[in-house]
């Protein structure tokens, strides 16, 4: 994925009341990203932006 492509999605409350919000990503992003449901994402703002990236998991496997 390049540098300057840019994503849009809206979040939904959880209504659960945790202040939690549910991104749901397009399908297209998911397969360019090599993303599966389940995996996790961190967060930064980064110049005003919300940048979620595939956290990797560092642990070895068992």
């Amino acid at each position: 994925m390049s540098e300057n492509e840019h994503w849009t999605v809206k979040c939904q409350d959880t209504a659960d009341g945790s202040g939690d919000v549910i991104v749901d990503l397009p399908p297209e992003l998911l397969a360019k990203l090599g993303l599966s449901l389940g995996d996790e994402l961190t967060i930064e703002i980064i110049d005003g932006a919300i940048v979620l990236k595939p956290k990797r998991n560092t642990s070895p496997s068992p």
